[in-house]
């Protein structure tokens, strides 16, 4: 595979580490977030977190017009700092969670697919991590 772009979401969340660790990585919390926009959700989630360990996560359109599995094996599971693995198409990705007393920034790097945008693609996963945000945020554990 060539080499593809990279890009960058990110944002802060005010909690820490510890729950913001625990809210994106365990599938009952997954597919209360994992969505892009309110037309969307995500009713399956699966995820081994470990390095070698599989995740997947089922997101389609409510209305049934469309879906996919999203997911990928890990490759490096360091607790409340890293997440990376690759996707089932070879692209990598790269989670990191820097906390510091009741806040946690989470920066997401992946590599661009080349069938969409990359502005689509970047506007796409923000969305998503802000979701992640409204939810970490507004859910007591």
């Amino acid at each position: 595979m060539e080499t593809s772009k990279k890009i960058t979401v990110e944002t802060t969340v005010q909690a820490p580490v510890e729950k913001v660790w625990q809210y994106w990585t365990e599938p009952t919390h997954i597919t209360k977030w994992n969505k892009a926009s309110d037309d969307w959700h995500t009713p399956f989630a699966e995820n081994d977190l470990r390095s070698g360990g599989k995740f997947v996560s089922r997101m389609e359109a409510k209305d049934g017009s469309a879906g996919f599995d999203f997911g990928g094996i890990y490759d490096e599971v360091k607790l409340h700092e890293v997440i990376a693995y690759t996707l089932g198409d070879g692209r990598k990705v790269k989670i990191t969670f820097k906390g510091q007393e009741n806040e946690t920034e989470v920066i997401e790097t992946f590599d661009a697919e080349t069938t969409h945008p990359i502005e689509f693609q970047q506007q796409g996963w923000q969305a998503i991590l802000n979701n992640f945000k409204k939810y970490s945020e507004e859910t007591t554990i």
